[in-house]
């Protein structure tokens, strides 16, 4: 005679929430705008030629796109090419940031986790998937972290399965 064991999935009967940080990207397309390209011998900005490129330029192709604006050149570039850009940008883009690609996708996964109702956490053991699919910047780990530590009884990071104790509320 067999005896037949049932097998119990410990994960699923353990009370953990997963929060997948992947859940949070934003699939818009990121671009880079190099305003070196609007520098004269590649050294200054001239306020004329750059107004006259301003208003003619075609904003409507950055429709929907996440923009990150960068000077790659060693010049001085004043403040206010920076905000003339993204006065026109923005009507048109998802997200415009000045700095790195990096920095784009910090600041779009900032405001994605900022639309979390953390209450949803709230005395909750949460485990903070690890292994991605998606490049999640480590500043993304960094806010929800922050985030969740008012709330949470517990903050994990990996799987269910194999986790990293991050924080423990004290009872």
């Amino acid at each position: 005679m067999e005896i037949q064991e049932n097998i119990i999935n410990k994960v699923a009967s353990s009370g953990l929430v997963t929060l997948n940080l992947e859940d949070y990207f934003h699939h818009g397309e990121r671009l880079v705008y190099d305003i070196k390209d609007n520098l004269f011998h590649g050294l200054i900005l001239k306020e004329q030629d750059f107004r006259a490129f301003i208003k003619a330029h075609d904003w409507a192709q950055y429709q929907d796109k996440n923009m990150a604006i960068i000077c790659s050149a060693d010049a001085i570039v004043p403040t206010w090419a920076y905000m003339l850009l993204v006065n026109k940008m923005k009507p048109y883009a998802n997200e415009v940031v000045f700095g790195s690609l990096e920095t784009l996708e910090t600041v779009l996964y900032t405001k994605a986790l900022a639309k979390i109702d953390m209450n949803t956490f709230a005395g909750e053991r949460v485990v903070v998937k690890g292994c991605a699919d998606i490049n999640v910047p480590v500043a993304a780990y960094v806010e929800i972290t922050a985030l969740l530590t008012p709330v949470a009884k517990s903050i994990m990071y990996g799987e269910p399965c194999s986790t990293v104790p991050i924080f423990k509320r004290k009872e």
